[in-house]
């Protein structure tokens, strides 16, 4: 292969890898939480806040100035705390009800806004399938150092977030402040989203979250050993498709998507030849 490709391709295979890594961790706590969409909902809320912010003087129409990013962050901000207050252990309406309303609403807002911009189309590929392979080095190294530190901070956390997302109900009853850690969580959630859907889009950001915690599900029970089969999907599917994407002459984004369908679809094929068989009787 090309050392120019290779040099080329680099960027956009270590932005993959440091999405995969923050992801794949979160992805745990909301298939645990049962909100599967939440993070399709945020990175839409995330790109209609982007979308907002383009038709304003301040962004200049630069889709990579500043003010995009803080305006995207502020409507993900909103989300959050729309998310955190509905979560109440008798409520008559499901979260995940308000998630996909969210969503919904969010997504047709979005279209209404590009429906006043010149350049629609191409901003709605972006936004759904973003434009990898144009991430440069210094946005990989800011967003690798963003999520060590929203990494750190689940670390120091993690008793608190893991206790509210395995059994809410036991933690309610211990004294824990539900809705301060859920806002915290989305919060701190709504930073990643923000800087992921800025380079990878909303589909790519919403696989690298759930599908490797729903493979991981598939072969593990405890937390540790889900996040390292998340982590190893996620790096091997991003270089599988990466790989795929410049053989084949395809969209990155997209077919890095595909590729996670298609793998998780072999690893729910093959599962049950992992199986424990029972041993047999003693006689």
């Amino acid at each position: 292969m090309d050392m120019t490709i290779v040099s080329f391709l680099a960027a956009p295979f270590v932005a993959s890898l440091v999405i995969a890594g923050i992801h794949a961790y979160l992805g745990v706590h909301v298939v645990e939480r049962g909100v599967i969409f939440v993070d399709l909902s945020l990175a839409q809320i995330a790109a209609f806040g982007s979308t907002i912010a383009l038709l304003l003087p301040l962004s200049g129409g630069d889709p990579h100035a500043p003010a995009v990013y803080w305006v995207s962050l502020a409507f993900t901000f909103i989300g959050a705390a729309i998310f955190a207050t509905i979560r109440v252990r008798r409520a008559r309406i499901p979260q995940e009800a308000i998630i996909g309303i969210s969503y919904a609403v969010a997504s047709a807002a979005t279209i209404l806004a590009m429906s006043k911009s010149t350049s629609e189309g191409e901003h709605l590929k972006d936004m759904l399938v973003g434009n990898i392979l144009a991430v440069s080095w210094d946005e990989v190294w800011k967003t690798a150092i963003l999520y060590a530190i929203i990494g750190a901070f689940h670390f120091i956390f993690r008793r608190k977030f893991l206790a509210i997302s395995m059994n809410h109900e036991a933690a309610e009853r211990e004294g824990v402040s539900l809705r301060l850690w859920d806002f915290l969580f989305y919060a701190s959630f709504g930073f990643v989203v923000t800087r992921s859907v800025a380079i990878a889009g909303v589909l790519l950001v919403f696989c690298y979250l759930i599908v490797p915690s729903v493979a991981a599900m598939l072969y593990a029970e405890t937390i540790g050993r889900r996040l390292a089969i998340g982590w190893t999907m996620g790096t091997i599917v991003s270089a599988l498709g990466v790989y795929l994407s410049l053989i084949l002459d395809l969209p990155t984004g997209a077919t890095i998507v595909c590729t996670f369908g298609l793998v998780l679809i072999l690893m729910a094929a093959v599962r049950p030849l992992f199986r424990r068989r029972p041993a047999p009787a003693v006689l």
